[in-house]
């Protein structure tokens, strides 16, 4: 069985750490034979805010759609003062339009978790706020998030992450992530 997998995330720099770190969980991902669609950074910076006055229908559609159709759901946002970004949450904010879905939100969706930061603080406050985003969306978290400290070095230039501890997180969050995208999928295919 195929899953369908959406990773969402990143900053306004294609290179961020936190893009890299999305990249590589969903490598894993597909490795194991999910589908995955990326909406990272540049994606994500040229949505305008949500029901604000540049907003229109078409805006963040494919993004809706993605997760509509989605098994799994892998968030990566960096932290910023203490919390996730602008710019995740706003993307965020568009899956207020699967609200009436018979799978409204993130229902029935396995919701892996990356948070990146300089330090462990932030990377711990932004982690509860995802997870705290995530309940609200009742969506169902992975048990692993990946908690990355940022710097410079901590991904080689062709994306791949020289730190064991960084890796081995992001590779239990995509494994994790997976198995519960399947049984996900599965329970619906019984149903």
């Amino acid at each position: 069985m195929t899953i369908n997998i959406v990773a969402i995330g990143g900053t306004v720099s294609p290179a961020s750490t936190t893009e890299q770190a999305l990249r590589l969980a969903a490598a894993r991902a597909e490795a194991q034979g999910a589908q995955v669609v990326v909406f990272g950074g540049t994606y994500l910076g040229a949505l305008p805010h949500y029901r604000g006055d540049l907003h229109g229908p078409d805006n963040g559609a494919d993004l809706v759609e993605a997760v509509r159709a989605a098994d799994g759901v892998l968030i990566a946002a960096p932290g910023y003062h203490g919390s996730i970004s602008g710019l995740v949450k706003n993307a965020l904010d568009y899956l207020e339009d699967l609200a009436d879905d018979g799978r409204p939100y993130l229902d029935g969706r396995a919701v892996g978790l990356i948070a990146t930061a300089y330090g462990d603080q932030a990377t711990m406050s932004t982690m509860q706020t995802l997870r705290s985003i995530v309940h609200a969306l009742r969506g169902w978290p992975t048990p692993m998030g990946a908690t990355i400290r940022t710097y410079r070095g901590l991904f080689s230039s062709d994306g791949e992450c020289l730190e064991d501890r960084a890796r081995l997180q992001l590779e239990i969050v995509a494994d994790q992530l997976v198995r519960g995208a399947r049984s996900f999928a599965g329970l619906r295919t019984v149903a």
